[in-house]
């Protein structure tokens, strides 16, 4: 999982820098490999995009309890998958 979140954290704010735009999930661009790249930064940094959707306030300025427990229970679980497709791709390079 910290593998994972911490490459969905630095995929966030490295496309945060380089495109000059918000990272959101996201899935419709204006072309097809527009469109590839927002699915690929959407699966790699999702995790991190979850987990601060959790954090928002609501009316009031004020954070409910259930809605930061389900992003971070998806978001750890999705950090999860993402750490064995890294870890994993690594280790079949080096070896």
């Amino acid at each position: 999982m910290a593998v994972g979140m911490s490459v969905a954290g630095a995929g966030t704010h490295l496309y945060q820098w380089l495109a000059k735009d918000a990272a959101a999930l996201r899935y419709i661009g204006p072309t097809v490999l527009k469109t590839f790249g927002l699915l690929v930064v959407s699966f790699f940094c999702g995790p991190y995009i979850i987990l601060q959707m959790g954090w928002r306030q609501e009316a009031g300025g004020t954070i409910t309890i259930s809605s930061a427990l389900l992003s971070a229970f998806i978001a750890f679980g999705w950090s999860f998958i993402t750490g064995l497709l890294v870890v994993g791709t690594y280790l079949a390079i080096v070896m």
